[in-house]
């Protein structure tokens, strides 16, 4: 459809509806700005009369902190911020992204997709690993421009890399697949670039919850299959929003830090004679957790526990979302978030003076624990962000309250968005 049609459909009531389900209601206006000042800057740079566009939401992980990796369960949530494409076919078999913010643009041919590990931790190795992946899956691929711009905060914890990586999958899936693609098989798709050709060992999490949206519960026994339900809950609806707060924390030399975790649960796991957590019984554990200390040390056998509760926990939180019960969900966030810090060490960083992560932490408490509310750390730990799910009424006094300490673009307000990466789709 031509630039000046989508303007016109999106300016429409249809489109300030699908617009509000996808940014929350209240932000189609500030959407269909950001909607053509893309499409325009596509246009003027491709010539295309003809574009397609497409969203992949950001991510939340609501809890199930570093359970995926050892075959665990996970609660998540699609959020409303995401990363857009105005998108038009091209002649030849190039693939050429230009995305806002970088001053050149990102290409590869279809007649290479070999690994290059010089390229590893490039866009153009995300590019190449999906494009292999779906030839190997007997697609035939064509080439495409696609401009593309973000909301999602960079080092925010909100998976911008994820919302890309599926939001590629599906521009393909959509020009070249017949949208045979699912969701799960376009979060598998994404998750191999990453690793094989990007270079990064990362779970399937990210990417499963940015191409589902919703909030849903991921079962990652087997991680070829994960299973998925997904959960309507309106946060809104029930007096809370979401935020998010980015304390500036340094993520350099954390490699090893974030290693630790899942070599300490494997570690675990290996005494008990099996490859993952979950492939142990609690009270096995418990029984050998004697031997295991003088064998293994104590900092396994924490981290395990806390794989074991939060797994438990996870299940608790999705009954609590089913049956309306917002205050049990938000004791088991608090919840997990102390069991992050006690039993999964994931929260401070040994040595360094640097400790917002833990300030953000104790200052939520004190703010949000007298009027309702819940906080914990959010995703990886160690430094970045917190979560908090705030009363509407406090909302933005907390906001106040965070930003003061932590800088004037520290919060980010969210929503749980409930479709997943997907084409915009005009009606007729």
């Amino acid at each position: 459809m031509e630039y000046r049609k989508w303007m016109e459909y999106l300016s429409t009531s249809a489109g300030q509806d699908l617009l509000a389900q996808l940014y929350g209601s209240g932000h189609a206006a500030g959407a269909l700005e950001r909607y053509g000042q893309l499409m325009q800057r596509h246009v003027q740079r491709t010539g295309a009369p003809e574009i397609r566009l497409f969203s992949a939401s950001g991510r939340t992980e609501v809890s199930g902190n570093h359970t995926d990796h050892n075959h665990g369960l996970v609660l998540a949530a699609g959020v409303t911020v995401d990363t857009l494409a105005v998108v038009s076919p091209r002649a030849d078999r190039k693939i050429n992204v230009v995305s806002e913010g970088f001053p050149e643009a990102f290409e590869i041919s279809l007649d290479a997709l070999e690994i290059d590990e010089k390229a590893f931790g490039t866009t153009q190795a995300i590019l190449r690993g999906i494009a292999r992946n779906l030839c190997d899956r007997g697609f035939t691929l064509g080439g495409f421009d696609a401009t593309v711009a973000s909301s999602v905060p960079v080092g925010s914890g909100l998976s911008s890399s994820a919302a890309f990586e599926v939001l590629i999958v599906e521009i393909m899936n959509q020009l070249f697949c017949s949208g045979k693609i699912d969701g799960i098989a376009r979060a598998q798709i994404g998750q191999y670039a990453e690793n094989v050709y990007f270079g990064k060992p990362s779970g399937l999490m990210d990417q499963m919850a940015c191409s589902l949206a919703s909030m849903s519960l991921i079962d990652f026994e087997d991680p070829q299959k994960p299973k998925v339900e997904r959960i309507a809950y309106d946060l809104e609806k029930a007096g809370y929003a979401l935020v998010v707060v980015a304390t500036g924390g340094d993520h350099a030399d954390l490699t090893d830090a974030y290693a630790a975790i899942p070599q300490d649960m494997k570690a675990a796991a290996n005494f008990m004679g099996k490859d993952f957590l979950r492939q142990v019984a609690v009270e096995d554990f418990m029984a050998a957790i004697p031997q295991m200390r003088e064998k293994i040390g104590e900092r396994p056998i924490l981290r395990a526990l806390h794989f074991f509760d939060e797994n438990a926990r996870v299940l608790r939180q999705a009954q609590a979302l089913r049956e309306g019960d917002v205050q049990t969900f938000l004791s088991l966030v608090i919840a997990s978030g102390q069991s992050s810090w006690r039993l999964l060490q994931n929260c401070v960083v040994p040595g360094r003076l640097e400790q917002g992560l833990p300030l953000a932490l104790a200052l939520s408490e004190r703010y949000l624990r007298p009027v309702g509310g819940a906080w914990r750390v959010h995703g990886g730990g160690f430094a970045g962000t917190i979560q908090a799910f705030v009363p509407l009424d406090e909302v933005e006094g907390y906001i106040a309250a965070m930003s003061e300490v932590f800088g004037p673009h520290s919060c980010t307000r969210l929503g749980v968005r409930n479709l997943g990466a997907m084409e915009l789709k005009a009606e007729a």
